[in-house]
């Protein structure tokens, strides 16, 4: 069913009240544009009966959409759903709340590393998806029948993707693992896009402190540019642009239009003007505000054996306990482990420490070993290699 009228679209959302959870997805665009464009809203209920709602029809109003992810009463399920989450943020203001992520779920419950919906639904109800019509332009009208089934889809299969992680959570008493992982999502900081941050995104050789400045204070003009005309970063100005122009720090318009991919008309129009001005205000302010370099340390061979020890830990417990590798660890996070018991890291900390982290220590500290029994990766207690192996066995 595709909604283009309003009475229609406040029936459905009516239906749905009741309901102890909903299923939802987007599909947008985001290529010609800085902000996603809403193309379409698909809903589904639990009893696989859903909805596909047009944004882009005239005089359509998407309130009562907006009060029903609101409705702290219903949880809404998304599968991957940081950019469909942003959008609806964008447009309200507000987060979506209380939401699960399917994806985060299947990475709990063991279904490997940022699992696709496609796969997952493979994995779990035995069926395939038709994705022909995956990368179509959305905001043509009219949408095809086949348009309409394939978006349907993504919220209908939804539903048992949903019910049966949720009971294998349940099951495995891991139902708070998920939520805990979902703060980030829950929280509005996640999609604020400050432009003054912006520059952290950008990649700088030998960077120094005052380079960082005037990479700042360009990549910050950049995001408003952007934001203020709703266009793609990289077509208002590439990042090797800024890069170059941070590196080089141009004091004229002889010398701006020396850049890497700067054109004439731009450095000598207001713009380079203005880009002049503000490389010339960060030069000037004062250095104790200005950016630090964050240099990554090398790490020593000591410690990288040690991370390598860990890596092989990491793999036995995600396996054991059927856990994404991704989800208990990174790479950054075990080295930092490696140099100190006390890292501030994740592994540390609540569910991840109590399958990863204690046992991480313990190999640190002697107590536990990792190696090899024939072709496989086997953990043990230090002088007890026997009872540890059998239980493997």
């Amino acid at each position: 069913m595709l909604i283009t009228e309003q009475t229609h679209l406040e029936e459905f959302c009516a239906s749905l009240k009741g309901c102890d959870f909903i299923t939802v997805d987007t599909e947008f665009l985001r290529e010609k544009t800085y902000y996603p464009k809403l193309c379409l809203i698909q809903i589904g209920n639990p009893n696989g009966e859903a909805a596909a709602i047009d944004p882009l029809a005239h005089g359509l109003d998407l309130s009562p959409v907006y009060d029903l992810l609101s409705d702290e009463k219903i949880l809404k399920v998304f599968h991957a759903g940081r950019q469909d989450l942003e959008i609806f943020f964008n447009l309200t203001g507000k987060v979506v709340a209380p939401l699960f992520d399917t994806q985060i779920a299947a990475m709990v419950c063991g279904y490997g590393d940022s699992v696709g919906y496609e796969n997952l639904v493979r994995n779990i109800t035995g069926n395939s998806l038709d994705k022909s019509v995956q990368y179509t332009d959305w905001s043509n009208r009219p949408l095809s029948e086949k348009q309409i089934d394939y978006a349907l889809g993504d919220v209908t299969w939804l539903v048992e993707v949903y019910e049966k992680l949720a009971a294998e959570l349940e099951k495995r008493g891991r139902t708070a693992w998920v939520f805990q992982e979902e703060e980030i999502l829950a929280d509005p900081a996640t999609y604020a896009n400050d432009p003054y941050e912006a520059w952290r995104r950008v990649k700088v050789k030998s960077p120094k402190p005052k380079t960082l400045a005037v990479l700042r204070e360009l990549a910050a003009w950049r995001e408003r540019r952007a934001q203020e005309k709703d266009l793609p970063k990289s077509w208002v100005m590439r990042d090797e642009t800024l890069a170059d122009m941070a590196a080089q720090m141009p004091k004229d318009v002889k010398h701006l239009k020396k850049i890497r991919n700067m054109s004439a008309d731009m450095a000598e129009g207001r713009h380079g003007k203005m880009l002049l001005e503000l490389i010339n205000d960060a030069i000037s302010s004062n250095p104790k505000n200005w950016p630090k370099p964050q240099k990554k340390k090398p790490v020593p061979s000591s410690v990288s054996a040690t991370a390598d020890i860990l890596r092989m830990l990491l793999k036995i417990q995600a396996a054991e306990h059927g856990v994404a590798t991704k989800l208990l660890s990174s790479t950054d996070d075990l080295e930092a482990l490696a140099m100190d018991d006390a890292a501030d890291i994740p592994a540390l900390k609540g569910w991840r420490y109590e399958i990863f982290g204690r046992e991480a220590l313990a190999v640190k500290n002697g107590a536990l070993a990792v190696g090899l029994k024939g072709s496989n990766i086997v953990k043990y207690k230090v002088g007890d290699q026997t009872d540890l192996w059998d239980k493997k066995d």
